[in-house]
């Protein structure tokens, strides 16, 4: 089966990678000619784990291509996906121009039957736009094609990328014919041979499924935030309430640990365009309005727990941030906590020093020199006057206490996402805190 996949951007390359890997033969497309250079050199351009493998030995041996050239490969594929990227606009809205502009490439060069499956996360609506483009282009070209739109949203986490792909506990198909219905089957078969748990629907459906089921998973992480500081101040104890109200099968224990905010790709944009669509058809979204108003409120709980520690004194002191990506085994850093809270200390007059295990190069490209880049997660605390935990890599979990105290000004410990034991921090002699204790 040969399929292309345009953009090759996280979506896209993990995607079209997944499929080679099982035997599909895939050609990404992408109008970034260094992008596409690079891949042909076996240069990836994201961190993602098992995927630099996995793109080699594909591309080695055939079944994954690189191009920038989408028009060369469409008399010989049957599904092309779309997985380019979505911005969101100033008003929060998902920016299609890519999306559309693919449509149009498509639509003028298009000879033979096709699938046009929008992979990228957009707005309901969008498929019925990008067959309208379609639909315009041929009739300009005066011919008769026939041609279907699908919908098929990934849900990915990062960092687990490749096992979601090719383990997926559901895949979501939205489709208007049944000879696409069929495509779209044969081409995931293999990845469910035990179980095909493949959910077909109509088209605006899978486009809500995507936003839905995002904007639930943050609605749980800025509830349980929520109920995390109100624990600070009636004196509960959240890790004791989580444990207490995910023991109910109703609710379930997954996305809800509290922490310093949610960030990445996915999560604040799409909550903020399911917000613009609600309202862009006369609704308002109330309780994902509150859900990104607490979560941006979040991102700062660490900035002021040090504050008000310090009374307001940072000028001058060294602060140390284990972690800087938005969650671990990715240096995907858009939306991250680490901007916020870095973005505070340096404008309190901190001297600010970083170590994350995979994001240090992100983190330079985005704000350059503005902090100091330390060797590793000791030389990070050297004379440090607190240090603050912002992603919970697994090897920030049990440190050396010892080397950590001993380099340390004061052994002040912030934990953003509460992955230390508060009486053992207690005993070691480190003035501890969290979050909703």
């Amino acid at each position: 089966m040969n399929i292309a996949i345009v953009g090759t951007g996280y979506v896209g390359l993990v995607s079209g990678t997944c499929f080679a890997e099982m035997g599909v033969n895939v050609t990404c497309v992408d109008v970034n000619e260094e992008k596409i250079k690079n891949l042909l050199n076996g240069k990836i351009p994201i961190y993602e784990p098992e995927l630099d493998e996995m793109v080699l030995r594909n591309h080695r041996e055939g079944r994954l291509n690189f191009t920038t050239d989408l028009t060369s490969c469409l008399d010989n594929v049957e599904i092309v996906f779309s997985a380019v990227g979505t911005p969101p606009d100033e008003d929060g809205s998902a920016d299609l121009k890519y999306v559309l502009e693919v449509a149009k490439t498509i639509g003028q060069n298009m000879n033979k039957y096709l699938v046009v499956v929008t992979k990228s996360t957009v707005p309901v609506g969008t498929a019925r736009r990008v067959r309208a483009v379609i639909q315009e282009e041929l009739d300009k070209r005066g011919v008769h094609i026939e041609f279907d739109v699908a919908s098929n949203p990934e849900f990915l986490k990062e960092g687990a990328a490749i096992k979601d792909f090719m383990s997926p506990d559901r895949v979501v198909v939205g489709v208007e014919s049944e000879k696409a219905q069929e495509l779209m089957s044969k081409l995931y078969r293999p990845f469910l041979l035990n179980n095909f748990r493949v959910i077909f629907t109509d088209i605006p459906s899978a486009e809500m499924i995507k936003y839905a089921a995002n904007s639930m998973l943050a609605t749980r992480i800025s509830f349980m935030n929520d109920i995390a500081n109100l624990c600070e101040l009636v004196g509960a104890d959240v890790n004791m309430v989580r444990k207490g109200i995910g023991s109910d099968s109703r609710i379930g224990n997954k996305f809800l640990y509290p922490g310093c905010g949610y960030g990445g790709s996915c999560f604040p944009k799409d909550v903020k365009a399911l917000i613009k669509t609600a309202e862009k058809n006369g609704y308002s979204m109330k309780v994902l309005k509150a859900v990104e108003e607490v979560n941006e409120n979040q991102k700062s709980i660490l900035f002021y727990k040090l504050n008000n520690y310090y009374g307001g004194a940072l000028q001058g002191k060294t602060i140390a941030l284990w972690g800087l990506a938005f969650k671990p085994e990715t240096d995907d850093m858009r939306e991250a906590t680490a901007l916020v809270t870095i973005d505070l200390l340096l404008k309190a007059g901190c001297k600010v020093r970083v170590y994350d295990p995979v994001a240090m190069d992100e983190c330079h490209r985005r704000i350059g020199n503005a902090v100091e880049y330390a060797a590793d997660m000791y030389d990070t605390v050297l004379n440090a006057d607190a240090l603050l935990l912002l992603t919970e890599w697994k090897q920030f979990r049990l440190p050396s206490w010892g080397v950590v105290m001993k380099a340390m000004n004061k052994p002040l410990v912030i934990d953003g996402r509460n992955i230390y034991d508060a009486q053992e921090m207690k005993n070691l002699g480190v003035e501890y805190y969290c979050i909703g204790k």
